[in-house]
């Protein structure tokens, strides 16, 4: 196995996993670190798949990486930040159902 599959494999396990817990949980916190281990996921995916034969790796993939960490923190802030402002105005870190009484 080389590095570069491992890579691979490593960044769809990340991925799973961060998907399975943004489809299975309801708190907005873990919601949002859910997306964040996705994000993780995708990096390494595209990291593994800028390898060429026998020459330097691909830069683009890398640049478009650390592209995606700025982008990735940015989001995060605002996403927290949203967050806290609905636990403020409504005492829970939850969206509300959609289900009427």
């Amino acid at each position: 196995m080389t590095t570069a599959s491992l890579y691979a494999l490593v960044g769809v396990g990340l991925f799973s996993l961060g998907l399975y817990t943004l489809i299975a949980r309801a708190h907005l916190l873990r919601k949002i670190l859910a997306i964040n281990v996705m994000g993780s996921g995708v990096f390494l995916l595209l990291v593994a798949l800028a390898r060429r034969s026998g020459a330097a790796p691909d830069p683009v993939p890398h640049a478009m990486v650390i592209t995606g960490i700025v982008v990735a923190v940015s989001a995060t802030a605002l996403a927290l930040a949203m967050m806290l402002k609905l636990y403020m105005e409504t005492g829970h870190a939850e969206l509300p159902d959609d289900q009427q009484d």
